[in-house]
């Protein structure tokens, strides 16, 4: 059972609520104590009080055997992936299962110490150095792809690339930053970044630096994933310019006609000296970010899923499933559009939507744990 969810309550059965006839009269005998009849009747009360309450336990035995942490990380397609995955723990294979949400840089800290047990949706790049040495050091272990065909980058409206033709690549934002113009320092442009707590909040910062941009455009971080999302789409509805960081699959690239801007194509070489100065800058604030000449794009990104070991080595069958469980990026977003405009932000919901109305999850568990998911579904 989900910890998110409402949880199975306990049930009792007193000497005072047990039916009429099995109540033990206690006028009639007040003074002498208790009679060998009434004895004999408090003996089969908690008799059948103990075996209904064994009865009802023993779901609890099973999800003890079973229990599973998924780290929650704070986006959309993250939620849903998680919640598709736990609503077939749960139902189809008897888990007990907890919800662990949190920022990328928290959850996958906890993950390296075996604090959650499952990642379904893995930016590999962006947690590449933290991520390697805990592999190697046989922590952790990448599970198959989950979305084949990710992006991410710096995005503009294709309606202000169309009124300014020459503005392609990042090395062309200078030229243009007055039409990104900050209200708070308006000498400058502004680059809506990540927000903080997420690992492409630092790459992008690096980035600046490394693309001389720093002198030309102000830093801002929205507090939140729905702020980065609102951030844009405002100033598109507006038809106002924006620069801003932003990902595939989202809802938000499949309503609104963006352009990414074009960066050095990604080669391991530079971006591993990204990634140094990211580390850097993670441990010791910008003081420490130094001075990186080279960044590269973010390279087209298969998104793997992450377990623990230890998880593994207990709960193969689960891994199994984990590791069949894949959905390409088109799929991901019409879903997350299911989850911005039919089901008000509920991820959970649009889970029980994809496993109602896609069949595809049926090639990822045995025929018994698919007729487990879906009775469970005809009640959802």
């Amino acid at each position: 059972m989900q910890t998110r969810g409402v949880l199975g309550g306990s049930w009792t059965l007193s000497c005072e609520k047990a039916p009429a006839h099995y109540r033990i009269d206690r006028t009639r005998n007040e003074n002498r104590g208790p009679t060998m009849k009434s004895r004999i009747l408090l003996i089969f009360i908690l008799t059948v009080a103990i075996g209904a309450s064994a009865l009802v336990t023993l779901p609890t035995r099973a999800d003890a055997a079973c229990r599973v942490r998924i780290g929650d990380l704070n986006w959309d397609s993250a939620n849903f992936h998680d919640q598709v995955t736990a609503f077939i723990l749960e139902h189809g294979y008897g888990c007990r299962v907890r919800l662990i949400y949190g920022g990328t840089l928290p959850i996958m800290t906890a993950h390296y110490e075996g604090k959650n047990d499952i990642i379904m949706e893995l930016w590999y790049d962006n947690v590449k150095a933290q991520y390697d040495p805990a592999m190697k050091s046989g922590k952790v272990k990448q599970v198959g792809i989950n979305t084949p065909d990710s992006i991410q980058g710096w995005f503009i409206p294709r309606f202000v690339q169309k009124a300014n033709p020459g503005l392609k690549s990042v090395f062309d934002l200078p030229k243009y930053k007055h039409l990104f113009k900050d209200p708070e320092e308006p000498s400058k442009g502004r680059f809506v970044n990540c927000i903080p707590g997420w690992s492409c909040e630092v790459i992008n910062t690096v980035k600046l630096r490394a693309y001389g941009l720093e002198e030309h455009f102000t830093n801002f971080r929205p507090g939140s994933g729905g702020a980065l999302a609102a951030a844009i789409k405002g100033a598109y509805l507006k038809k106002k310019p924006v620069l801003a960081y932003y990902w595939a699959p989202t809802p938000l690239l499949g309503q609104l006609d963006l352009v990414q801007l074009e960066e050095p194509a990604w080669n391991e070489a530079d971006w591993n000296v990204v990634v140094k100065h990211m580390d850097a800058l993670k441990k010791g604030g910008m003081e420490a970010l130094g001075n990186p000449k080279k960044a590269t794009a973010y390279r087209t990104a298969e998104l793997p899923k992450s377990v623990t070991t230890k998880f593994a080595a207990k709960h193969p069958e689960i891994v199994a499933f984990i590791e069949k469980y894949t959905l390409p990026s088109k799929e991901v977003s019409k879903m997350l559009a299911y989850l911005e405009k039919e089901a008000s932000g509920d991820a959970k919901a649009t889970a029980i939507h994809f496993l109602k109305t896609n069949k595809v999850w049926k090639k990822w568990v045995p025929a018994d744990v698919a007729k487990k998911v879906e009775a469970a579904l005809k009640s959802a």
